[in-house]
């Protein structure tokens, strides 16, 4: 073929390099250093934040170790249900279906976002260290039949307000915890509000607004002033 030959295949375009997040890829060699084979998962999203999930045996002790590595500013903790749609808090939930009646609806697989999972309930907690400028979340799966995990109180006094939130909203209980009692609802209040399944009586009374309460335009569904 000649110089002046046009060849006719196209050329695949170059692909971009990954982007490396050198100090959270170093930060993920000190915790896994540290936890070993606690660690059974991690997502680092470069130049914005890591994920690391960690055994739920080892929750307290990451706490410690992240501590140790100058993340001493706790951020929050919570939980996640991951239970998907339309067991969610929408008006397909099955809580409607069996009072109106209709056939109840494949939930769909679990999916635990970053760093993975393999149970409905993750704990989520997140630590920053100010001099380093950056932050980690760490992660650890609940077994369904047993909802308990280490208290992070000995290690970040904040975490408290944070647990018993957790606890009141989603049925964790947090070993440790000086003093996990409710912030919110009565003492005897029987459920977890923030469960995808927990049924929301107040769409019985009332259903959500802008569902029901759509105003019908001029003509529409009204008499008055018909007729004159």
């Amino acid at each position: 073929m000649s110089s002046a030959d046009t060849s006719t295949e196209t050329e695949a375009p170059e692909e971009e390099a990954p982007l490396v997040d050198e100090p959270r890829e170093a930060l993920l060699g000190q915790i896994t250093a540290a936890l070993g084979d606690a660690v059974v998962g991690s997502h680092i999203r470069p130049l914005d934040d890591l994920w690391v999930r960690v055994d739920r045996d080892a929750w307290p002790q990451a706490a410690a170790e992240l501590k140790a590595l100058g993340y001493d500013f706790f951020d929050y903790l919570s939980a996640i249900d991951w239970l998907p749609s339309p067991y969610g808090r929408d008006m397909d939930a099955q809580e409607d279906l069996a009072v109106h009646g209709g056939e109840p609806k494949d939930p769909g697989p679990l999916q635990q976002g970053y760093a993975g999972g393999d149970t409905r309930f993750q704990v989520i907690g997140r630590l920053y260290s100010i001099a380093a400028g950056m932050g980690v979340h760490l992660k650890a799966d609940i077994a369904d039949d047993d909802l308990r995990i280490g208290s992070w109180t000995p290690h970040f006094r904040g975490a408290n307000w944070h647990e018993r939130e957790c606890f009141e909203m989603f049925g964790i209980t947090f070993d440790g915890h000086p003093n996990l009692i409710k912030l919110y609802l009565p003492a005897d209040f029987q459920g977890h509000p923030l469960r995808k399944d927990f049924p929301l009586l107040s769409r019985r009374v009332r259903p959500w607004p802008g569902i029901v309460d759509v105003e019908p335009l001029p003509g529409e569904g009204d008499d008055e002033g018909e007729g004159e």
